[in-house]
Protein backbone atom coordinates (compact mmCIF):
# COMPACT_ATOMS: atom_id res chain seq x y z
CA UNK A 1 0.00 0.00 0.00
CA UNK A 2 1.37 3.58 -0.67
CA UNK A 3 2.52 5.36 2.05
CA UNK A 4 0.02 8.24 1.41
CA UNK A 5 -3.15 5.90 1.40
CA UNK A 6 -4.50 6.12 5.03
CA UNK A 7 -8.37 5.04 3.92
CA UNK A 8 -7.80 1.72 5.30
CA UNK A 9 -5.72 3.20 8.40
CA UNK A 10 -6.83 1.81 12.03
CA UNK A 11 -7.01 5.41 14.50
CA UNK A 12 -5.07 4.59 17.74
CA UNK A 13 -6.38 7.52 19.78
CA UNK A 14 -4.13 7.79 22.52
CA UNK A 15 -5.39 9.12 26.20
CA UNK A 16 -4.17 8.14 29.59
CA UNK A 17 -2.09 5.18 27.84
CA UNK A 18 0.90 7.27 26.42
CA UNK A 19 3.19 3.98 26.04
CA UNK A 20 3.79 1.37 23.14
CA UNK A 21 4.55 -1.55 26.19
CA UNK A 22 1.36 -3.89 27.17
CA UNK A 23 -1.08 -1.46 24.90
CA UNK A 24 -4.23 -3.39 23.79
CA UNK A 25 -5.43 -0.95 21.33
CA UNK A 26 -2.34 -0.42 19.80
CA UNK A 27 -1.76 -3.99 19.74
CA UNK A 28 -4.96 -4.80 17.95
CA UNK A 29 -4.66 -1.86 15.79
CA UNK A 30 -1.00 -3.34 14.76
CA UNK A 31 -2.41 -6.97 14.46
CA UNK A 32 -4.81 -5.51 11.21
CA UNK A 33 -1.72 -5.72 9.20
CA UNK A 34 -3.13 -2.06 7.71
CA UNK A 35 -2.20 0.89 8.23
CA UNK A 36 -1.79 2.55 11.74
CA UNK A 37 -1.77 6.20 12.79
CA UNK A 38 -2.13 7.33 16.51
CA UNK A 39 -4.10 10.38 17.57
CA UNK A 40 -3.79 12.47 20.63
CA UNK A 41 -6.55 15.29 21.14
CA UNK A 42 -5.88 18.05 24.35
CA UNK A 43 -9.23 18.36 25.16
CA UNK A 44 -9.91 21.54 27.11
CA UNK A 45 -13.35 22.33 25.69
CA UNK A 46 -15.66 19.06 26.52
CA UNK A 47 -18.24 19.93 29.46
CA UNK A 48 -16.78 17.57 32.60
CA UNK A 49 -13.87 17.19 31.56
CA UNK A 50 -11.29 18.74 33.49
CA UNK A 51 -8.40 20.77 32.45
CA UNK A 52 -4.85 19.50 33.64
CA UNK A 53 -3.02 21.27 35.69
CA UNK A 54 0.18 23.24 34.88
CA UNK A 55 2.00 20.39 36.68
CA UNK A 56 0.53 17.82 34.53
CA UNK A 57 0.44 19.78 31.64
CA UNK A 58 4.74 20.06 32.25
CA UNK A 59 4.30 16.37 32.30
CA UNK A 60 2.02 16.03 29.32
CA UNK A 61 4.55 17.67 26.83
CA UNK A 62 7.35 15.97 27.84
CA UNK A 63 5.64 12.54 27.57
CA UNK A 64 3.75 13.47 23.84
CA UNK A 65 7.53 14.30 23.04
CA UNK A 66 8.62 10.73 24.16
CA UNK A 67 5.10 8.19 23.10
CA UNK A 68 6.24 10.33 19.45
CA UNK A 69 9.43 9.30 19.35
CA UNK A 70 8.33 5.38 20.15
CA UNK A 71 5.74 5.33 17.83
CA UNK A 72 8.27 6.66 14.61
CA UNK A 73 10.32 3.57 15.42
CA UNK A 74 6.93 1.24 14.73
CA UNK A 75 6.54 3.69 11.36
CA UNK A 76 3.63 4.95 12.92
CA UNK A 77 3.26 8.72 13.06
CA UNK A 78 1.53 11.01 15.83
CA UNK A 79 -1.36 13.00 14.76
CA UNK A 80 -1.82 16.06 17.48
CA UNK A 81 -5.07 18.10 17.68
CA UNK A 82 -6.70 20.46 19.87
CA UNK A 83 -10.56 20.82 20.79
CA UNK A 84 -13.31 19.45 22.37
CA UNK A 85 -12.88 15.32 21.17
CA UNK A 86 -15.69 14.67 19.81
CA UNK A 87 -15.72 17.20 16.75
CA UNK A 88 -11.73 16.12 16.54
CA UNK A 89 -12.44 12.70 16.51
CA UNK A 90 -14.95 13.05 13.75
CA UNK A 91 -12.67 15.27 11.59
CA UNK A 92 -9.63 12.99 11.43
CA UNK A 93 -11.95 10.17 10.46
CA UNK A 94 -13.41 12.19 8.28
CA UNK A 95 -10.15 13.66 6.69
CA UNK A 96 -8.19 10.22 6.53
CA UNK A 97 -11.41 8.30 5.31
CA UNK A 98 -9.89 5.50 8.14
CA UNK A 99 -12.97 3.19 8.80
CA UNK A 100 -11.84 2.04 12.43
CA UNK A 101 -10.77 3.55 15.42
CA UNK A 102 -9.60 1.91 19.01
CA UNK A 103 -8.59 3.75 22.33
CA UNK A 104 -8.00 2.11 25.74
CA UNK A 105 -11.12 3.01 27.99
CA UNK A 106 -11.32 5.69 30.72
CA UNK A 107 -13.01 5.12 33.96
CA UNK A 108 -13.61 8.99 35.08
CA UNK A 109 -17.41 10.23 34.37
CA UNK A 110 -16.51 12.55 31.94
CA UNK A 111 -14.41 10.29 30.13
CA UNK A 112 -16.97 7.85 29.91
CA UNK A 113 -19.92 10.25 29.24
CA UNK A 114 -17.74 11.76 26.17
CA UNK A 115 -16.39 7.91 24.93
CA UNK A 116 -20.28 6.41 24.99
CA UNK A 117 -21.36 9.78 22.82
CA UNK A 118 -18.05 9.50 20.50
CA UNK A 119 -18.85 6.01 19.70
CA UNK A 120 -22.47 6.39 18.91
CA UNK A 121 -21.57 9.14 16.49
CA UNK A 122 -18.75 6.93 15.24
CA UNK A 123 -21.18 4.09 14.85
CA UNK A 124 -23.96 6.33 12.95
CA UNK A 125 -21.28 7.11 10.59
CA UNK A 126 -19.79 3.37 9.62
CA UNK A 127 -16.77 3.41 11.34
CA UNK A 128 -15.60 0.94 13.57
CA UNK A 129 -14.59 1.35 17.14
CA UNK A 130 -13.42 -0.51 19.63
CA UNK A 131 -12.06 -0.29 23.15
CA UNK A 132 -9.72 -1.59 26.09
CA UNK A 133 -8.94 -2.18 29.26
CA UNK A 134 -5.16 -0.55 29.42
CA UNK A 135 -5.57 1.20 32.80
CA UNK A 136 -6.51 -1.21 35.70
CA UNK A 137 -5.70 -4.61 36.98
CA UNK A 138 -9.60 -5.15 37.14
CA UNK A 139 -12.57 -3.35 35.08
CA UNK A 140 -14.49 -1.94 37.77
CA UNK A 141 -17.97 -3.83 37.16
CA UNK A 142 -15.83 -6.95 37.40
CA UNK A 143 -15.84 -6.77 41.35
CA UNK A 144 -19.31 -6.33 43.26
CA UNK A 145 -20.38 -7.47 46.74
CA UNK A 146 -23.03 -10.62 46.87
CA UNK A 147 -25.96 -8.35 46.03
CA UNK A 148 -23.93 -6.76 43.03
CA UNK A 149 -23.45 -3.54 44.50
CA UNK A 150 -20.06 -1.61 44.45
CA UNK A 151 -17.93 -1.68 47.56
CA UNK A 152 -17.30 1.06 49.74
CA UNK A 153 -14.52 0.00 51.87
CA UNK A 154 -10.79 -1.39 50.67
CA UNK A 155 -10.13 -4.22 52.27
CA UNK A 156 -13.54 -6.79 50.67
CA UNK A 157 -13.10 -4.92 47.96
CA UNK A 158 -9.17 -6.20 47.49
CA UNK A 159 -10.04 -9.38 48.65
CA UNK A 160 -13.19 -10.23 46.10
CA UNK A 161 -10.39 -8.74 43.47
CA UNK A 162 -7.82 -10.60 44.57
CA UNK A 163 -10.32 -13.59 44.07
CA UNK A 164 -10.87 -13.28 40.92
CA UNK A 165 -7.63 -14.69 40.22
CA UNK A 166 -3.83 -13.14 38.87
CA UNK A 167 -4.33 -10.12 36.54
CA UNK A 168 -3.88 -10.78 32.70
CA UNK A 169 -0.25 -11.13 31.89
CA UNK A 170 0.79 -7.68 30.10
CA UNK A 171 1.55 -7.48 26.69
CA UNK A 172 4.39 -7.51 24.54
CA UNK A 173 5.82 -4.74 23.47
CA UNK A 174 5.69 -4.32 19.35
CA UNK A 175 8.65 -4.28 17.88
CA UNK A 176 9.73 -2.06 15.22
CA UNK A 177 8.37 -3.26 11.81
CA UNK A 178 11.44 -2.12 9.38
CA UNK A 179 10.05 0.69 7.44
CA UNK A 180 10.27 4.25 7.65
CA UNK A 181 7.80 6.25 9.39
CA UNK A 182 4.64 6.47 7.29
CA UNK A 183 4.47 9.63 4.85
CA UNK A 184 2.65 12.75 6.72
CA UNK A 185 1.92 13.54 2.95
CA UNK A 186 -1.23 11.49 3.86
CA UNK A 187 -2.30 12.07 6.98
CA UNK A 188 -4.85 14.39 8.24
CA UNK A 189 -2.76 17.57 9.62
CA UNK A 190 -0.86 17.78 13.16
CA UNK A 191 -0.24 20.55 15.46
CA UNK A 192 3.00 21.52 16.99
CA UNK A 193 3.54 20.59 20.21
CA UNK A 194 5.17 23.64 20.69
CA UNK A 195 1.97 25.40 19.44
CA UNK A 196 0.35 23.78 22.63
CA UNK A 197 2.28 26.24 25.03
CA UNK A 198 2.14 23.23 28.00
CA UNK A 199 5.54 24.97 29.38
CA UNK A 200 5.92 27.83 31.27
CA UNK A 201 7.86 30.44 30.39
CA UNK A 202 7.54 33.51 32.31
CA UNK A 203 8.57 32.67 35.28
CA UNK A 204 9.89 28.11 34.13
CA UNK A 205 9.33 27.38 37.92
CA UNK A 206 9.97 23.51 36.59
CA UNK A 207 13.48 23.09 37.26
CA UNK A 208 13.10 20.89 40.23
CA UNK A 209 10.58 18.99 38.26
CA UNK A 210 13.41 18.31 35.34
CA UNK A 211 15.66 17.56 38.14
CA UNK A 212 13.51 15.00 40.19
CA UNK A 213 11.50 13.13 36.86
CA UNK A 214 12.29 11.78 33.17
CA UNK A 215 8.56 11.50 31.59
CA UNK A 216 8.06 8.74 29.26
CA UNK A 217 8.09 5.25 28.61
CA UNK A 218 11.84 4.44 28.99
CA UNK A 219 11.75 6.74 32.03
CA UNK A 220 8.62 4.35 33.34
CA UNK A 221 10.47 1.38 32.52
CA UNK A 222 13.64 2.71 34.16
CA UNK A 223 12.01 4.12 37.90
CA UNK A 224 10.59 0.45 38.06
CA UNK A 225 14.02 -1.20 37.65
CA UNK A 226 15.05 1.01 40.17
CA UNK A 227 12.60 0.43 42.34
CA UNK A 228 12.65 -3.63 42.34
CA UNK A 229 16.43 -3.46 42.38
CA UNK A 230 17.35 -0.66 45.18
CA UNK A 231 13.82 -0.54 47.14
CA UNK A 232 11.67 -3.02 47.49
CA UNK A 233 13.17 -5.13 50.06
CA UNK A 234 12.87 -2.38 52.20
CA UNK A 235 9.48 -1.31 51.43
CA UNK A 236 7.31 -2.38 53.77
CA UNK A 237 9.75 -1.87 56.66
CA UNK A 238 10.21 1.69 55.52
CA UNK A 239 7.59 3.17 53.80
CA UNK A 240 6.07 5.22 55.76
CA UNK A 241 9.51 7.19 56.01
CA UNK A 242 9.90 10.09 53.71
CA UNK A 243 13.66 10.39 53.93
CA UNK A 244 13.86 7.11 53.34
CA UNK A 245 13.59 6.88 49.12
CA UNK A 246 11.98 3.61 49.46
CA UNK A 247 8.64 3.96 47.60
CA UNK A 248 8.51 3.45 43.89
CA UNK A 249 7.74 7.10 42.56
CA UNK A 250 5.49 5.45 39.62
CA UNK A 251 2.47 7.37 40.41
CA UNK A 252 2.85 10.16 37.73
CA UNK A 253 3.86 7.19 35.05
CA UNK A 254 0.93 5.61 36.25
CA UNK A 255 -1.41 8.61 35.98
CA UNK A 256 -0.54 9.14 32.06
CA UNK A 257 -0.69 5.56 30.70
CA UNK A 258 3.83 5.25 30.51
CA UNK A 259 3.76 2.03 32.35
CA UNK A 260 0.81 -0.56 32.78
CA UNK A 261 -0.36 -1.65 36.18
CA UNK A 262 -0.17 -5.24 34.92
CA UNK A 263 3.61 -4.91 33.76
CA UNK A 264 4.40 -3.41 37.60
CA UNK A 265 2.47 -6.84 39.29
CA UNK A 266 4.16 -9.04 37.04
CA UNK A 267 7.29 -7.29 37.33
CA UNK A 268 7.29 -7.25 41.14
CA UNK A 269 6.07 -10.87 41.71
CA UNK A 270 9.08 -11.94 39.01
CA UNK A 271 11.59 -9.97 41.49
CA UNK A 272 10.35 -11.84 44.21
CA UNK A 273 10.24 -15.07 42.85
CA UNK A 274 14.14 -14.87 41.32
CA UNK A 275 16.27 -14.42 44.37
CA UNK A 276 18.00 -11.77 43.57
CA UNK A 277 16.31 -9.57 45.99
CA UNK A 278 15.06 -10.37 49.99
CA UNK A 279 11.41 -10.08 48.65
CA UNK A 280 9.52 -11.89 51.38
CA UNK A 281 5.81 -12.37 50.84
CA UNK A 282 4.50 -9.14 53.20
CA UNK A 283 6.90 -6.81 51.42
CA UNK A 284 5.35 -7.99 48.38
CA UNK A 285 1.85 -8.17 49.51
CA UNK A 286 2.10 -4.70 50.79
CA UNK A 287 2.94 -3.17 47.29
CA UNK A 288 0.43 -5.07 45.57
CA UNK A 289 -1.89 -3.53 48.36
CA UNK A 290 -0.86 -0.22 46.88
CA UNK A 291 -1.65 -0.73 43.70
CA UNK A 292 -5.01 -2.15 44.91
CA UNK A 293 -5.49 1.29 46.49
CA UNK A 294 -5.12 2.91 43.49
CA UNK A 295 -7.48 0.20 41.75
CA UNK A 296 -10.23 1.28 44.60
CA UNK A 297 -9.90 4.58 43.95
CA UNK A 298 -10.67 3.90 40.15
CA UNK A 299 -13.75 1.54 41.34
CA UNK A 300 -15.36 4.27 44.01
CA UNK A 301 -15.09 7.45 41.02
CA UNK A 302 -16.55 4.72 38.05
CA UNK A 303 -19.43 3.85 40.32
CA UNK A 304 -20.14 7.09 42.06
CA UNK A 305 -19.39 9.83 39.33
CA UNK A 306 -20.26 12.38 41.79
CA UNK A 307 -17.09 11.94 44.05
CA UNK A 308 -14.74 14.19 43.03
CA UNK A 309 -17.37 17.17 44.18
CA UNK A 310 -19.74 16.01 46.52
CA UNK A 311 -19.26 14.87 49.91
CA UNK A 312 -19.34 11.24 49.72
CA UNK A 313 -21.14 10.73 52.86
CA UNK A 314 -24.24 13.18 52.92
CA UNK A 315 -23.82 14.54 56.20
CA UNK A 316 -20.83 16.42 55.89
CA UNK A 317 -22.88 18.81 53.73
CA UNK A 318 -23.20 20.27 56.96
CA UNK A 319 -19.54 20.42 57.89
CA UNK A 320 -19.07 23.99 59.38
CA UNK A 321 -16.22 24.57 56.44
CA UNK A 322 -14.01 28.19 57.56
CA UNK A 323 -13.26 30.60 55.24
CA UNK A 324 -9.83 31.26 55.72
CA UNK A 325 -7.63 32.98 53.56
CA UNK A 326 -4.32 33.62 55.22
CA UNK A 327 -4.60 29.87 56.80
CA UNK A 328 -4.92 28.36 52.60
CA UNK A 329 -1.61 30.90 51.72
CA UNK A 330 0.48 29.58 54.81
CA UNK A 331 -0.75 26.60 53.69
CA UNK A 332 0.13 26.05 50.00
CA UNK A 333 3.64 28.05 50.69
CA UNK A 334 4.67 25.95 53.92
CA UNK A 335 4.67 28.40 56.72
CA UNK A 336 2.52 26.95 58.71
CA UNK A 337 4.81 26.74 61.44
CA UNK A 338 4.53 22.67 61.51
CA UNK A 339 7.83 22.06 59.98
CA UNK A 340 7.18 18.45 58.48
CA UNK A 341 3.47 20.13 56.71
CA UNK A 342 6.26 22.94 55.40
CA UNK A 343 8.65 20.40 54.26
CA UNK A 344 5.73 18.58 52.11
CA UNK A 345 4.74 21.43 50.51
CA UNK A 346 7.77 22.72 49.55
CA UNK A 347 8.83 19.38 47.99
CA UNK A 348 5.21 19.45 46.32
CA UNK A 349 6.01 22.67 44.99
CA UNK A 350 9.44 21.99 43.69
CA UNK A 351 8.85 18.08 42.36
CA UNK A 352 5.28 17.95 41.85
CA UNK A 353 5.39 15.19 44.42
CA UNK A 354 4.95 14.58 48.16
CA UNK A 355 5.62 11.30 49.81
CA UNK A 356 2.60 9.76 50.50
CA UNK A 357 2.61 9.97 54.87
CA UNK A 358 3.01 13.42 54.34
CA UNK A 359 0.77 13.94 52.16
CA UNK A 360 -1.85 12.51 54.84
CA UNK A 361 -0.53 14.90 57.51
CA UNK A 362 -0.80 18.08 55.36
CA UNK A 363 -3.82 17.07 54.35
CA UNK A 364 -5.03 16.14 58.10
CA UNK A 365 -3.37 19.78 58.69
CA UNK A 366 -5.41 21.35 56.21
CA UNK A 367 -8.82 20.22 56.93
CA UNK A 368 -9.15 19.44 60.64
CA UNK A 369 -6.12 21.93 61.99
CA UNK A 370 -7.44 24.48 59.32
CA UNK A 371 -10.85 23.24 58.79
CA UNK A 372 -10.54 24.76 55.46
CA UNK A 373 -12.64 22.34 52.41
CA UNK A 374 -11.02 19.55 51.39
CA UNK A 375 -12.16 20.74 47.67
CA UNK A 376 -9.70 23.54 48.50
CA UNK A 377 -7.11 21.25 48.72
CA UNK A 378 -7.86 18.39 46.36
CA UNK A 379 -7.72 21.70 43.58
CA UNK A 380 -4.36 22.87 44.73
CA UNK A 381 -2.60 19.47 44.03
CA UNK A 382 -4.77 18.35 40.93
CA UNK A 383 -2.65 22.15 39.90
CA UNK A 384 0.50 21.24 41.57
CA UNK A 385 1.04 17.21 41.39
CA UNK A 386 2.28 15.33 38.40
CA UNK A 387 0.69 12.55 39.47
CA UNK A 388 -2.68 14.15 39.77
CA UNK A 389 -5.54 11.94 38.94
CA UNK A 390 -8.84 12.42 39.17
CA UNK A 391 -9.55 8.98 41.13
CA UNK A 392 -6.83 8.91 43.39
CA UNK A 393 -6.59 12.55 44.59
CA UNK A 394 -10.12 13.13 44.87
CA UNK A 395 -10.46 9.48 47.02
CA UNK A 396 -7.54 10.44 49.21
CA UNK A 397 -8.73 14.15 50.04
CA UNK A 398 -12.08 12.52 51.07
CA UNK A 399 -10.68 9.41 53.12
CA UNK A 400 -8.29 12.26 55.01
CA UNK A 401 -11.32 14.67 55.71
CA UNK A 402 -13.69 11.58 56.74
CA UNK A 403 -15.91 12.32 54.01
CA UNK A 404 -15.30 9.47 51.97
CA UNK A 405 -15.70 5.71 51.57
CA UNK A 406 -13.82 3.85 54.00
CA UNK A 407 -12.79 7.24 55.28
CA UNK A 408 -10.56 7.74 58.38
CA UNK A 409 -12.40 8.00 61.18
CA UNK A 410 -13.35 12.27 62.07
CA UNK A 411 -11.69 11.91 65.52
CA UNK A 412 -7.58 11.14 63.47
CA UNK A 413 -6.39 14.16 63.27
CA UNK A 414 -2.70 14.10 62.55
CA UNK A 415 -0.42 15.91 65.04
CA UNK A 416 2.03 17.38 62.72
CA UNK A 417 4.60 17.06 65.38
CA UNK A 418 4.61 14.22 66.54
CA UNK A 419 4.57 12.87 63.18
CA UNK A 420 7.53 14.19 62.22
CA UNK A 421 9.29 12.70 65.41
CA UNK A 422 7.74 9.16 64.18
CA UNK A 423 8.69 9.04 60.95
CA UNK A 424 11.20 11.82 60.00
CA UNK A 425 13.49 10.86 63.05
CA UNK A 426 17.10 11.75 61.60
CA UNK A 427 15.22 14.87 60.29
CA UNK A 428 16.64 14.09 57.03
CA UNK A 429 13.50 14.99 54.84
CA UNK A 430 12.51 18.36 56.98
CA UNK A 431 15.94 19.89 56.73
CA UNK A 432 16.16 19.23 53.33
CA UNK A 433 12.93 20.99 52.53
CA UNK A 434 13.37 23.74 55.18
CA UNK A 435 17.04 24.45 55.26
CA UNK A 436 16.15 27.27 57.78
CA UNK A 437 15.39 25.08 60.23
CA UNK A 438 18.51 22.48 59.72
CA UNK A 439 20.81 23.38 62.35
CA UNK A 440 17.78 22.57 65.13
CA UNK A 441 18.87 19.66 67.32
CA UNK A 442 16.36 16.70 66.76
CA UNK A 443 14.56 17.79 70.39
CA UNK A 444 13.40 20.73 68.70
CA UNK A 445 13.24 20.31 64.97
CA UNK A 446 9.20 19.66 64.53
CA UNK A 447 8.25 22.07 67.13
CA UNK A 448 11.06 25.37 66.70
CA UNK A 449 8.49 27.40 68.64
CA UNK A 450 8.70 25.66 72.03
CA UNK A 451 12.91 25.96 71.86
CA UNK A 452 15.01 28.07 73.92
CA UNK A 453 16.15 31.35 72.79
CA UNK A 454 19.62 30.22 72.88
CA UNK A 455 19.34 27.40 70.95
CA UNK A 456 16.90 29.12 68.33
CA UNK A 457 20.09 31.68 68.14
CA UNK A 458 22.51 29.02 68.07
CA UNK A 459 20.54 27.38 65.13
CA UNK A 460 20.13 31.10 63.52
CA UNK A 461 16.15 30.66 63.47
CA UNK A 462 14.42 34.05 64.36
CA UNK A 463 10.98 33.14 64.70
CA UNK A 464 9.05 35.68 62.84
CA UNK A 465 10.95 36.79 60.30
CA UNK A 466 13.29 33.56 59.45
CA UNK A 467 10.64 30.93 60.41
CA UNK A 468 7.02 31.71 61.40
CA UNK A 469 5.00 30.54 64.65
CA UNK A 470 2.50 27.82 64.29
CA UNK A 471 -0.66 29.31 62.50
CA UNK A 472 -2.71 27.47 64.71
CA UNK A 473 -2.45 25.75 68.15
CA UNK A 474 -2.22 22.27 67.77
CA UNK A 475 -4.55 21.08 70.75
CA UNK A 476 -7.29 23.71 70.36
CA UNK A 477 -7.43 23.26 66.75
CA UNK A 478 -7.89 19.59 67.43
CA UNK A 479 -10.50 20.17 69.55
CA UNK A 480 -12.43 22.91 67.49
CA UNK A 481 -12.12 20.36 65.03
CA UNK A 482 -13.99 17.27 67.21
CA UNK A 483 -16.36 19.73 68.04
CA UNK A 484 -17.25 20.74 64.44
CA UNK A 485 -17.35 16.79 63.39
CA UNK A 486 -19.77 16.00 66.80
CA UNK A 487 -21.99 18.80 65.28
CA UNK A 488 -22.45 16.44 62.20
CA UNK A 489 -22.24 13.00 63.71
CA UNK A 490 -26.10 12.21 63.38
CA UNK A 491 -26.96 14.14 60.57
CA UNK A 492 -28.53 12.72 57.89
Amino acid sequence: MDDKDFSAATVVWFRNDLRIDDNPALTAALETGAPVFALYVLDDETPDLRSLGAASRWWLHHSLTALRGDLEELGIALVLRRGAAADVVADVVRESGSARIVWNRRYDPGGVAADKQIKAELKRRGVETASFNAALLVEPWEVKTGSGEAYKVFTPFWRAARALGPPQAPGARPSPAGKPTANRDGLPHSDRLEDWALLPTRPDWTGGLRETWRPGEAGALARLETFLCDRLADYAGHRDEPGAAVTSMLSPHLRFGEISPRRIWAAAEHRADDGRTAVGDTTLAKFQAELGWREFSHHLLFHFPSLPRDNFQPKFDAFPWRDDTAGFRAWTRGQTGYPLVDAGMRELWHTGYMHNRVRMVVGSFLVKHLMIDWRDGEAWFWDTLVDADAANNTAGWQWIAGSGADAAPYFRIFNPTTQGEKFDKAGDYTRRWVPELAKLPDKYLFKPHEAPASVLADAGVRLDTTYPRPVVDHGKARQRALDAFQSIKNAA
